[in-house]
């Protein structure tokens, strides 16, 4: 479904009320390549994936994930895509393994792939007990899993490793990481936001600097260096 170029954003707005959480932003992204949205607190970047997830519509400019126009060909591209969001999107009633089997049937995921995911994330062991009965971190595994089950090939990461301890954190690199591959061969497009822009600059080939919801800089990752990546914050 992916073309040369995996994400293409043209004057993106979007609206909260009458303030812009987003205004003109304009990149585009290969395929296979990492994007680092960087900036403070209420810059925007939480919003820019929700916008590229289908979750929220754009009010202006021109939003194009995997060739594909959105919102009004968001049915093609949602199956597609993966969240990891700062909410784990996983129902606290039930288990890991229940979890991960309703969203293995929705995208018609065979139940192999959620006994391999758990395996790989350490938690076959915890996976039959409720989520509310685990720890914060452990249901982040949970989350890893949910959003890599269907192969996507387009991976949104809100803080992924936000909640991970180092141990997990290791489990969980050759699924959400800069060399994570998909199943059926080649790299997969992320755009990851991050408050440790030195550590998102070193796994990312291209940087997008929001200040207020308005690009400071979208540029190669090697050309921002983390003192500027690092005014943004203050």
């Amino acid at each position: 479904m992916a073309g040369t170029t995996a994400i293409e954003l043209a004057g993106l707005t979007r609206l909260y009320g009458e303030r812009a959480a987003l205004a003109g932003v304009s990149l585009a992204v290969p395929a296979g390549a990492t994007l680092a949205v960087l900036g403070a607190n209420g810059a925007g970047k939480t919003t820019l994936l929700r916008v590229l997830a289908t979750l929220l519509r754009p009010h202006a400019g021109l939003v194009r994930v995997l060739g594909r126009e959105l919102p009004r060909e968001g049915w093609a591209v949602r199956g597609h895509v993966g969240l990891l969001a700062h909410e784990p999107l996983l129902y606290r009633d039930l288990t890991g393994r229940e979890n991960l089997s309703y969203h293995a049937r929705l995208h018609g995921v065979p139940a192999r792939r959620v006994a391999e995911l758990l395996v790989r994330v350490g938690m076959e062991n915890r996976a039959d007990e409720p989520l509310r009965a685990l720890s914060r971190g452990m249901v982040q595994r949970l989350a890893v899993c949910r959003a890599v089950l269907h192969d996507p090939e387009v991976l949104l990461l809100d803080e992924p490793r936000s909640h991970l301890d180092p141990a997990a954190a290791e489990l969980a690199e050759p699924l959400v990481g800069r060399e994570a591959r998909r199943e059926k061969g080649g790299r997969r497009t992320r755009v990851l936001t991050s408050h440790d822009p030195a550590a998102a600059l070193a796994e990312s080939d291209l940087a997008l600097g929001l200040r207020r919801g308005r690009p400071a800089f979208f540029a190669p990752a090697r050309s921002i260096s983390a003192d500027r990546a690092g005014e943004l914050y203050r």
